[in-house]
């Protein structure tokens, strides 16, 4: 987002262990659920592809990594956790510090006129949307706990995960818990590519990108957290829903001129490795819901299709 916020955005009021004593202890349970952690053995596993689609995004190539055994959450973190976390601590999202997040144009009510990035016309800077208000002021998540937590920056899914007694997974962890077991997978379920007629497979666009979403997967928007099939680990929507911060800072392995410009950018931005893709992604626009696509924004970026899950130190 690229803004400094004020000294007077900064929360007030009780915090920490003061707070906590307030927020029903159901609530809190909820929010720290530890029944959600899945166990992830570690050895050596693959990382990257090396038939990469998007080269300049450092896809590519395959590198061995060495991984100690961790756990990871069977889901993105919901509303319902993201809300027990906010009761807990009085934290303010980067998106409420800033007073505004990314909304997709098709989620806004006709004639409700808000600027649009040039180079991604369909998104649209609207003032007041954060977590709890996905697409502005007149919505809310009360019919969403169960969907992903959208419009969390990389250092709110950070903050998050610390109070969780966690951490965001580094990208070759996230890359195989995705796989499932399967080193040589596409995609958490495997090889098959889902299209414009896939039901079953994960929740990404269908129809023409981005004028017409046919939804035949059965959502527009974000799916609940436990939608399609879990892959062999037991971890639900790897790929497609939302988008999913990891802890590495993002990079391109490469020498080439391209890569070194696209490295500089990223340094300069002190971005992040986000992974997984999300439901606004379609083989014509964003091939990105692959487990070796990868993509970085800066650290306060915020959006309507972009959340995290957890990591435990086994």
């Amino acid at each position: 987002m690229h803004v400094t916020p004020e000294a007077c955005c900064i929360p007030t009021g009780p915090k920490g262990e003061d707070r906590a004593a307030l927020v029903a202890p159901a609530l809190l349970a909820a929010g720290k659920d530890e029944s959600l952690r899945m166990p992830i053995p570690g050895g050596i596993c693959i990382q990257g592809t090396d038939t990469p689609f998007f080269r300049e995004d450092g896809e590519g190539p395959t590198r061995r990594v060495t991984l100690r055994p961790f756990r990871i959450d069977a889901h993105a973190v919901t509303n319902r956790r993201f809300a027990a976390f906010v009761a807990a601590t009085g934290y303010r999202t980067d998106a409420e510090r800033f007073g505004w997040s990314f909304v997709f144009h098709a989620f806004l009510p006709p004639g409700r006129s808000s600027e649009a990035p040039p180079e991604a016309p369909w998104w649209r800077k609207v003032d007041g949307a954060c977590w709890s208000a996905p697409e502005g002021p007149d919505s809310n998540v009360a019919a969403r706990l169960d969907h992903p937590v959208v419009h969390v920056s990389w250092t709110d899914a950070a903050a998050f995960a610390a109070w969780a007694n966690g951490r965001l997974p580094t990208e070759a962890e996230w890359e195989h818990a995705a796989k499932g077991g399967n080193d040589k997978a596409r995609f958490p379920w495997g090889d098959a590519e889902p299209d414009d007629h896939s039901t079953d497979l994960c929740n990404i666009w269908q129809g023409v990108f981005p004028h017409r979403n046919t939804a035949t997967d059965g959502y527009i928007g974000t799916a609940p957290v436990e939608s399609f099939a879990p892959n062999g680990f037991g971890l639900f929507n790897m790929c497609g829903n939302v988008w999913e911060w990891c802890a590495d800072s993002f990079r391109v392995r490469s020498l080439s001129s391209v890569a070194k410009v696209r490295n500089r950018a990223a340094q300069a931005e002190s971005e992040r490795v986000m992974k997984g893709g999300s439901y606004m992604c379609h083989r014509s626009y964003c091939y990105r819901y692959r487990i070796a696509a990868r993509s970085g924004r800066s650290p306060d970026t915020s959006a309507g299709h972009t959340g995290f899950r957890v990591a435990y130190d086994a």
